[in-house]
């Protein structure tokens, strides 16, 4: 029995996919014009840590696992995301270099955005670019709440009692550190 990502078109798996719901026509339109449907086998990088990122997806099936790359040691998961979510972000924020690294754990079938090409509808589409950003917005929102809470327990239910040997950067400083350095 085949799934809907091999029977249905492009346009219908765009306009389906529960991150996009409530997105306009034209909104559809061009997110459909960048958009490509991928597989990754199990154990399959999808992207690295500190490469450039070009592009995003939407899962449809499968799991992909976040991970944090540390010297000498294995990789850390960060989180995972499943069917019915976005994968990565930074290719929207600049530096545009991926923060994890990204790896299947089953097989995932995907939708595939050129990123490059959906910045300039962003940038010339504003209505576009904001919806996409508040999207995207409320699923960083969310990872960073399960990374903080992973953190405050340490993987177990019980709180941790360790303190933070580095304070984690605030998301809001460094915002505020680059709008003082655009100012200038």
């Amino acid at each position: 029995m085949k799934n809907h990502a091999d029977t249905e078109s492009m346009p219908t798996r765009v306009t389906l996919h529960p991150f996009l719901a409530g997105m306009n026509r034209t909104q559809l339109a061009l997110l459909i014009d960048c958009a490509m449907m991928v597989r990754f086998a199990p154990g399959q990088v999808i992207f690295r840590e500190g490469e450039v990122a070009t592009r995003f997806y939407l899962i449809e099936t499968g799991r992909v696992v976040l991970e944090s790359n540390r010297e000498s040691s294995e990789p850390v998961v960060v989180d995972s995301v499943g069917a019915g979510e976005l994968l990565g972000w930074s290719w929207m924020f600049p530096p545009h270099v991926w923060h994890f690294t990204a790896r299947a754990v089953a097989p995932t079938v995907a939708i595939f955005f050129h990123g490059r090409i959906l910045r300039e509808y962003c940038e010339r589409n504003q209505a576009l670019g904001y919806e996409l950003f508040k999207r995207m917005s409320a699923v960083m929102v969310k990872r960073l709440q399960a990374a903080r809470q992973r953190m405050l327990t340490n993987g177990t239910d019980e709180p941790s009692l360790q303190p933070l040997a580095v304070r984690p950067p605030c998301i809001a400083e460094e915002l505020a550190a680059q709008d003082a350095g655009a100012a200038r």
